[in-house]
């Protein structure tokens, strides 16, 4: 099973977006939605998927952490 998760957009390469998750840098491909700095997004596969409010990636990370806590 693969599972999508939030993260934050902290500088953009061409098509090539360093997003933040809690901490673990990673490099996704941003050619499928636009994106900009700052903003929240949702990454499957290596690749942006989806913008997010706030709001929408916080729901999210606090659910995976009830799961971690499990």
């Amino acid at each position: 099973m693969c599972v999508a998760l939030p993260g934050r957009v902290t500088e953009l390469n061409g098509t090539k977006a360093t997003v933040d998750f809690s901490g673990n840098i990673v490099e996704a491909e941003a050619g499928l939605v636009k994106v900009k700095v700052g903003d929240r997004v949702l990454v499957h596969a290596g690749c942006i998927i989806q913008t997010m409010s706030d709001a929408e990636a916080d729901e999210l990370e606090e659910l995976f952490m009830e799961i971690e806590d499990l």
